[in-house]
C-alpha cells in the first residue's frame, strides 16, 4: 500500500516560537519515492506513476545504501543559477534544467516505519540516509523569521514552511503542525474553459473550488509559448461540455477586459470543459472583486486533483 503525502496548511504569515522549524518551499512536483531492494517508483500526491518520468532521480534513490525506504519530496528543475524552476521543469524533456530531488522527510527505513517519531528524529534519520548521494537534502533553514523571509525573496524562492518539530507524519492529511507561506502570487487553479482563437485557443478560463462548487478567477492569456499552448489544448481536447462549470459567470455587466470579469455576451463565444486539467498560475494580485489581476500561464500541474484546488491566503 503506498502512502499519500501529509499536506500544509496554507498561511499568510509564518507561525514563530522554538518549537517551529523552516524549510524552503520548492517549487516543483510533490512525490515519494519508494525504494524496495533496486526497484525504485516514483508517486505524485494524487498517486501518478512518475516513475518514467524522471531517470535522473530514479538512479539517485536507486543509489542509496538502505535496502528500503519511502522518501517524501520535491522533484525540480534548477535553472543555470541552481534556483528551483517550475517553467523549467515544465520543459524538462526538452533539456531545459537539470533535474534533481530535494528529500524532506523519510517515512520508512529498512523495514522499520518511521511515522510516529518526531520530525526531528526523522529529520536526522533521514540526513544519513541520504549523506554523499544526488539525493539532495533539504536542510532546516537557520535564522529568525524576518531573516528568512527577506533572504528567501532576495533568492526569488517561493516560500517557507514551518513545521513543528515534534510533529508526527499523518498520511494523506493537511494539518496545523506543517504551515506553509509564499512570498509571490502563484497558485494552481482549475480549468473550466476557453475562448477558441488561432489554432486552438486565445485564452483558458480558471477557477478554484469553494465546497463542490467551481468558481471563476481568471481568464488567463499571457505566459504561453507555441509548445504549451498546444500541450493545454491537447488535453482538454475530448472534455468538452456544454454546460459552464462556473457558478458565478457571467459576473460582470460592463465592457469586458482580458484579466477582468465575463459578460453575458462573452458567454456565447466561449467553449466549457470538464473540470479536470489543474494549471500553475502567477498574478499580482486579488481584486475586491474575486478576480486575479495580470494573470500568466505557468505550467501544468500533473501532481494535483483538481477537486483540491483551493483559494490559498494571501
Amino acid at each position: 500500500m503506498i502512502l499519500r503525502p501529509m499536506l500544509a496548511t496554507p498561511a499568510a504569515t509564518l507561525p514563530v516560537g522554538p518549537d517551529w522549524t523552516y524549510e524552503v518551499k520548492w517549487d516543483g512536483y510533490r512525490a515519494l519515492a519508494v525504494k524496495i531492494g533496486a526497484r525504485v517508483r516514483l508517486i505524485s500526491r494524487n498517486e501518478k506513476e512518475l516513475t518514467r518520468d524522471y531517470p535522473r532521480v530514479v538512479a539517485a534513490v536507486a543509489a542509496l545504501g538502505a535496502e528500503d525506504l519511502v522518501l517524501d519530496g520535491e522533484i525540480v528543475a534548477l535553472d543555470q543559477d541552481g534556483r528551483p524552476s517550475f517553467q523549467a521543469l515544465q520543459h524538462q524533456a526538452r533539456g531545459a534544467g537539470v533535474i534533481a530531488f530535494y528529500a524532506f522527510d523519510l517515512l520508512s527505513l529498512n523495514g522499520r516505519e518511521l511515522l510516529s517519531q518526531p520530525l526531528e528524529q526523522r529529520r536526522r534519520a533521514l540526513a544519513k540516509a541520504v549523506k554523499q548521494s544526488d539525493v539532495l537534502f533539504s536542510e532546516p533553514l537557520e535564522g529568525t523569521v524576518q531573516q528568512l523571509e527577506r533572504a528567501i525573496r532576495r533568492h526569488g524562492l517561493e516560500g517557507i514552511v514551518a513545521k513543528r518539530r515534534d510533529s508526527s507524519y499523518r498520511p494523506g492529511q493537511r494539518t496545523d503542525a506543517w504551515i506553509k507561506v509564499k512570498f509571490s502570487a502563484q497558485q494552481e487553479f482549475v480549468v473550466g474553459g476557453f475562448k477558441p482563437g488561432g489554432p486552438n485557443f486565445d485564452s483558458i478560463l480558471v477557477g478554484y473550488y469553494e465546497g463542490k462548487q467551481l468558481y471563476f478567477a481568471a481568464k488567463v492569456r499571457a505566459g504561453f509559448t507555441p509548445h504549451l499552448r498546444a500541450e493545454v489544448y491537447r488535453r482538454l481536447a475530448g472534455t468538452n461540455t456544454g454546460s459552464c462549470p462556473f457558478v458565478n459567470l457571467p459576473n460582470s455587466t460592463g465592457r469586458s477586459r482580458w484579466g477582468a470579469g465575463v459578460t453575458a455576451d462573452d458567454m456565447a463565444a466561449l467553449r466549457w470543459v470538464k473540470p479536470l486539467q489543474v494549471v500553475e498560475v502567477a498574478f499580482v494580485e486579488w481584486t475586491r472583486d474575486g478576480l486575479l489581476r495580470h494573470p500568466k500561464f505557468v505550467g501544468m500541474r500533473d501532481d494535483k486533483s483538481a477537486r483540491a484546488v483551493r483559494r490559498e491566503p494571501q
